[in-house]
């Protein structure tokens, strides 16, 4: 057992200093440029995509699913859907302020125009962003 401890402590010391790297890499975000603000973006999505198959995979074993005790359940289901809900809304506010953002660049054709051949071909191809289809 004490090797599961070690891997246990391993991986909450690994998340704090994720946490501590992310809090001074972000420090005057605002003022950051779009690279810098794309980047962090793209680093959180990628951590918080390692965490949740690494939460997943968790609640899939047997030593943890067979000892977990129903109130840590209940709170992490609590916590979870604060989340969850949190990144639908995130979602749906980002990707709404974003197509209003381009119709208005469409009508003042300030669209690039080699990006819209892209969208264009795309279009024709029926490859448009779409919701997860493992949606109930």
């Amino acid at each position: 057992m004490s090797g599961f401890y070690d891997n246990l402590e391993a991986w909450i010391k690994r998340q704090k200093e994720t946490k501590e790297l992310f809090m001074k890499a972000e420090k005057n975000y605002e003022e950051a440029d779009r690279l810098t603000l794309i980047t962090l973006s793209r680093l959180a999505f990628q951590h918080m995509e390692r965490t949740i198959e690494a939460f997943d995979n968790w609640l899939k074993d047997p030593m943890i699913t067979t000892h977990m005790p129903k109130e840590m359940l209940i709170e992490l289901w609590s916590q979870l859907r604060d989340i969850f809900y949190k990144l639908i809304d995130l979602d749906i506010t980002h990707t709404s302020k974003f197509a209003d953002h381009l119709k208005k660049l469409e009508d003042a054709e300030s669209i690039n125009p080699l990006f819209t051949l892209r969208i264009t071909r795309e279009e024709g191809e029926s490859r448009r962003r779409q919701p997860p289809t493992t949606v109930i």
